[in-house]
C-alpha cells in the first residue's frame, strides 16, 4: 500500500510547491496570459468547485474541511481494501493527493489557491489548480475502472442466447 500513498504525497507536494509560487510570485488577482486560451492567475476560493459556496459568511470553511476529512479517511479505508488493483488504487491515490492539498490550503490560508485558468473567446473554466487536477483525474480513473468491469451476472446474460 505504501507505494499508493507515495502517488499521494507526490500529488500533494507538486500541488503545493505550485501554489506557493502562485502565493509567493504573483500579487492577488494578477493574470499573466501565456497562451491565447491559457493564463497564470492568482485567486483565493473559499467555497468548493466552481467556488461554490464562496460567499457564504465563512461556515463553509469548517464545513468543506470537516468533508475534506472524511472523504480523505474513507479513501484510506478504500485503498488498503483495494490495494492490489492497480486502476483503482491509482483514482484513489490522485484523489487522496489532492484532497490533502486542498485541505491543507483550508486550514493554512482559509481558502484555496487557485492559479489555471482557461478561457475562449466569451468562454471561460473557472480557475483551479494542481490538486483538483489530480481528483478529476483520478475520479475519472474511478469510472473507467468500474464500467470496464462486468459483474458476473451481466457477463453471463450477455454470453447467452436467446
Amino acid at each position: 500500500m505504501h507505494k499508493w500513498l507515495w502517488i499521494s504525497a507526490l500529488v500533494f507536494a507538486i500541488d503545493q510547491i505550485t501554489k506557493w509560487a502562485v502565493f509567493l510570485g504573483m500579487e492577488f488577482q494578477s493574470m499573466i496570459p501565456v497562451l491565447p486560451f491559457f493564463s497564470l492567475v492568482h485567486v483565493h476560493n473559499t467555497g468548493a468547485a466552481f467556488s461554490f459556496l464562496a460567499d457564504a459568511g465563512g461556515w463553509q470553511r469548517w464545513f468543506f474541511l470537516g468533508i475534506g476529512i472524511a472523504a480523505s479517511l474513507f479513501i484510506l479505508h478504500l485503498l488498503r481494501r483495494h490495494h492490489e488493483e492497480p486502476l483503482m488504487a491509482t483514482g484513489l491515490s490522485l484523489i487522496l493527493g489532492g484532497a490533502l492539498g486542498n485541505i491543507f490550503d483550508r486550514v493554512w490560508h482559509g481558502f484555496v489557491v487557485d492559479f489555471l485558468y482557461f478561457q475562449y473567446e466569451s468562454f471561460s473554466w473557472p480557475a483551479f489548480n494542481v490538486a483538483d487536477s489530480a481528483i478529476t483525474v483520478g475520479a475519472a480513473l474511478l469510472i473507467w475502472d468500474s464500467l470496464r468491469r462486468q459483474s458476473p451476472a451481466s457477463q453471463k446474460v450477455a454470453g447467452q442466447k436467446d
